[in-house]
């Protein structure tokens, strides 16, 4: 007699996968259950407020204010708080606001996006519809007492993540407009785009290991001029 338990282990080893199925993207997986990454800092939030420690100014933005912790972390004295996350959009950071910013109390933000935005990270995105997010930001804080540096978006001569796609004409757009408005957003313009960028609007050689996200020495040039502006601010 033929042992039936052959054939049901059998068939059994046939329907089973022969391996694991892949694990889902944690980014995509995130894009679902967690689109503006509140999550990311949620624990160091809740340090910090626990600790009573002051906060003058907080950083939001994408890779290059993230960047700029890792690169020149002396730069993030106490009271500096990074909240970069790479690869944000201004809508992500909008959404942040409250946990990221506002919760922490600090007397300034500094804000820096746009360049997601023009690589449609999460979606195709117009220079105005930047404008309008941005402009929200600087509203949000203004209404919770925070003074807002506004700082440009920094050159870049194609993104490498995005081949082929135009980049100087809209960040040259978004930083002339929000330049423009700037004053009656009562924010103040923190304009890089000197220290950084050609007459071409690449990021000048030597200043970024990719042409879009600075080095040491990029961040530096950055710093060169936000200094003057903090100084004063005692932030």
């Amino acid at each position: 007699m033929i042992d039936r338990r052959f054939f049901i282990g059998g068939a059994a080893l046939c329907a089973a996968p022969l391996s694991p199925a892949p694990a889902q993207d944690d980014a995509d997986q995130r894009l679902k259950t967690d689109w503006p990454w509140l999550g990311r800092y949620a624990a160091d939030n809740q340090r910090l407020l626990a600790s009573r420690a002051r906060v003058d100014i907080v950083f939001l933005g994408d890779s290059i204010t993230e960047g700029w912790r890792d690169k020149r972390p002396g730069f993030f004295t106490p009271g500096r708080i990074n909240r970069g996350i790479g690869g944000q959009t201004t809508p992500q950071m909008l959404l942040r606001m409250m946990a990221d910013v506002i919760a922490l109390r600090p007397r300034f933000l500094h804000v820096m996006g746009g360049t997601n935005d023009i690589a449609g990270n999460t979606g195709p995105m117009t220079v105005a519809q930047t404008v309008q997010t941005l402009t929200a930001i600087c509203q949000l804080a203004h209404a919770n007492g925070i003074r807002v540096l506004l700082a440009s978006v920094p050159p870049a001569a194609n993104f490498p993540w995005r081949p082929g796609l135009n980049t100087t004409e809209p960040i040259r757009a978004i930083n002339a407009l929000m330049r423009e408005r700037a004053e009656a957003l009562s924010a103040t313009y923190v304009n890089y785009t000197l220290a950084l960028c050609t007459a071409s609007g690449a990021m000048r050689a030597g200043l970024a290991y990719d042409g879009v996200h600075p080095n040491e020495r990029g961040y530096q040039a950055m710093e060169a001029v936000l200094q003057p502006l903090l100084v004063p601010l005692g932030a």
